[in-house]
């Protein structure tokens, strides 16, 4: 997720995420449709294929990550507005300063919840 987020920079980086239980194990980096520095869109047909993988690993889907290239990890509007999972995590990775940092958060119908996490 942070490897894939370095790579992706200066654009938006996006993917999906897997484990078991709560744990998120598997990062399934998936194309940013918007080659954009400021948001980020998913391919619904990659989405569906990618979830048929999860499901064949005895995974679960678990969440959704992005990053900020120049932003804080803090949910943009876009973010918010377009989060339609309210079950998954969203995280969002920050590469505004030299260390990247992490966040995650629930967020449903608008509200915003930060997740205490821990990266192995």
């Amino acid at each position: 997720m942070i490897l894939h987020s370095i790579h992706a920079s200066p654009y938006e980086a996006c993917g999906l995420l897997s484990g078991r239980g709560m744990n998120c194990e598997t990062a399934w980096k998936m194309r940013n449709v918007e080659t954009s520095e400021h948001s980020f869109a998913m391919d619904l047909d990659e989405m569906d294929k990618t979830f048929s993988s999860i499901k064949e690993t005895g995974h679960n889907f678990n969440g959704i990550y992005h990053s900020h290239p120049s932003a804080s990890p803090i949910p943009s509007a876009e973010d918010i507005q377009y989060a339609v999972y309210p079950q998954a995590f969203y995280f969002i990775v920050s590469l505004k300063e030299p260390k990247p940092e992490v966040a995650c958060y629930l967020i449903d119908n608008g509200n915003v919840t930060e997740v205490e996490i821990i990266i192995l």
